[in-house]
């Protein structure tokens, strides 16, 4: 197949996509500019917030057309906001993924069953906002959601004094979750199987009468998804209260009435870390966003700074993140706990470096939409890749960190023509797709299994991919996305 050819595949609908699509090396450097869809992380928590606010909300830039995001929109209008999506009724005029929201003032609708699918994030956030509804809310989800722990935010809202019955798998969903009647007004936080659970209870704060204390005994997990959270509540919805999340602090909120509000969703940074890896992986290429800078509320713009610095080559400032692909690529050892869900991107970007990198702060790879640390243990081992997954006990108490080493073949990667045929699984998880399909742009006969799964966050990946080729084919001439 011709790079031409791919390109006309991969600017298919998704559900025209092959179940098993093959992928075309690049036939040389390129020069992209990508706009990612909005940040899943920011407009889920835009849109909660938006239907507990008083009064019409507009959000501009959501991302609308994935799975995750409509079935938080589904939910919330179950729940009794009213929302229209761009394109419906009452569409905001010449805005872009634009939903305009009539909240519910903090008193949501109950006497529900909401029925969230593999949408993690809407599932933690819901469970928790489930307790300002006026009558018991059943929060259920697919068969992988119904693996994936949530037990330790039913603690911390029994704690505070909410009844939530467990109907299945004790720590997992299905739960009812009653309305509440908050005896306490403090949670002391170690460490967390997933962020989301603190973040949860950070959106219910404001509307418990006595506001909600969180004391941080040790360093949070994900704090930089945490973090988010505060920036949310205090820039967008102006609630006064402390702004930094760390170990031993305290995060204060209080009390505090959330008016409707007009909100610009950033790129989705998280998406765009797989053209910076692309714009690593291949040499003299060069991918950028000139939307997320240093004042961004994602941690994973991060990774950009983290290739340019390591690398050598690239740059990050305020106006502009860009990744510039050098002749050789280093091991790299680092930390990801700050942006687990860009550590399988960088393991990408391993498996074409010169020595084994080492990648650690993994350990809630373990419960998301698969195990992805056994996940890509088993995909890179086909390249003849040594992928060696290691704990790392804890300094201070608690439950002790993964990592993983990645050591690609002596000699480096088989990259030639007559290179065996591998086909990657995905695993029904978009972030497997969207990083394994990074291997195809340097190594031939790589096939992504289920490429439609990446609907879930980031439904126009292929799309932009091809953009890559058309810059190759032109001699790296510069390429936007819409």
């Amino acid at each position: 197949m011709t790079p031409t050819e791919f390109i006309e595949i991969l600017s298919r609908p998704l559900a025209e996509l092959p179940h098993e699509l093959e992928m075309v090396p690049l036939p040389g450097p390129f020069n992209v500019e990508i706009r990612p869809p909005g940040s899943k992380s920011l407009t889920n928590r835009a849109l909660l917030l938006a239907a507990l606010a008083e009064g019409e909300s507009v959000i501009t830039g959501a991302l609308i057309d994935a799975d995750d995001a409509r079935v938080m929109i589904e939910a919330l209008k179950q729940l009794g906001a009213g929302i229209t999506v761009d394109g419906e009724d009452q569409p905001v005029a010449g805005a872009r993924g634009s939903v305009r929201i009539h909240g519910t003032g903090g008193r949501l609708r109950g006497n529900c069953t909401l029925n969230l699918k593999n949408a993690g994030t809407a599932t933690r956030f819901l469970t928790a906002a489930a307790c300002l509804a006026d009558g018991p809310v059943v929060i259920d989800g697919n068969e992988r959601m119904r693996q994936r722990p949530i037990g330790e935010l039913v603690a911390m809202l029994r704690q505070l004094g909410v009844t939530v019955d467990e109907l299945g798998m004790p720590g997992c969903v299905p739960l009812r979750v009653h309305p509440a009647r908050f005896a306490k007004n403090v949670v002391d936080v170690e460490s967390t199987q997933s962020s989301q659970f603190v973040s949860a209870l950070m959106f219910v704060a404001p509307f418990m009468e006595s506001g909600l204390k969180f004391r941080f005994g040790q360093a949070p997990t994900s704090p930089s998804y945490m973090q988010m959270s505060v920036l949310m509540l205090f820039r967008v919805c102006a609630v006064p209260m402390d702004q930094e999340v760390g170990p031993e602090a305290e995060v204060s909120i209080p009390h505090h009435s959330i008016i409707g509000f007009e909100y610009a969703v950033e790129p989705d940074a998280s998406g765009m870390t797989y053209f910076w890896a692309a714009g690593a992986i291949i040499p003299g290429a060069s991918a950028w966003n000139s939307e997320l800078g240093l004042n961004s509320f994602q941690g994973d713009t991060d990774f950009a700074l983290l290739l340019a610095t390591r690398l050598g080559k690239g740059f990050m400032c305020v106006a502009d993140a860009s990744v510039e692909g050098p002749s050789n690529i280093p091991p790299l050892s680092t930390d990801m706990s700050l942006m687990p869900d860009a550590a399988m991107t960088l393991a990408a970007v391993a498996c074409f470096a010169e020595g084994t990198t080492t990648i650690t702060g993994l350990r809630t790879l373990r419960v998301k939409e698969t195990d992805r640390l056994a996940a890509m243990q088993a995909e890179l081992s086909k390249l003849g890749v040594r992928v060696e997954i290691f704990q790392v006990p804890s300094d201070k108490g608690g439950p002790p960190d993964e990592g993983i080493r990645i050591t690609p073949p002596s000699g480096g990667i088989d990259c030639s023509a007559s290179a065996p045929r591998i086909v990657f699984d995905t695993y029904d998880d978009h972030r497997m797709a969207m990083s394994l399909a990074l291997i195809g742009l340097r190594r031939p006969n790589v096939v992504i299994r289920d490429p439609a799964c990446v609907a879930k966050t980031y439904p126009t990946y292929w799309k932009h991919l091809s953009l890559l080729y058309d810059s190759a084919l032109e001699g790296g001439a510069l390429k936007r996305s819409g």
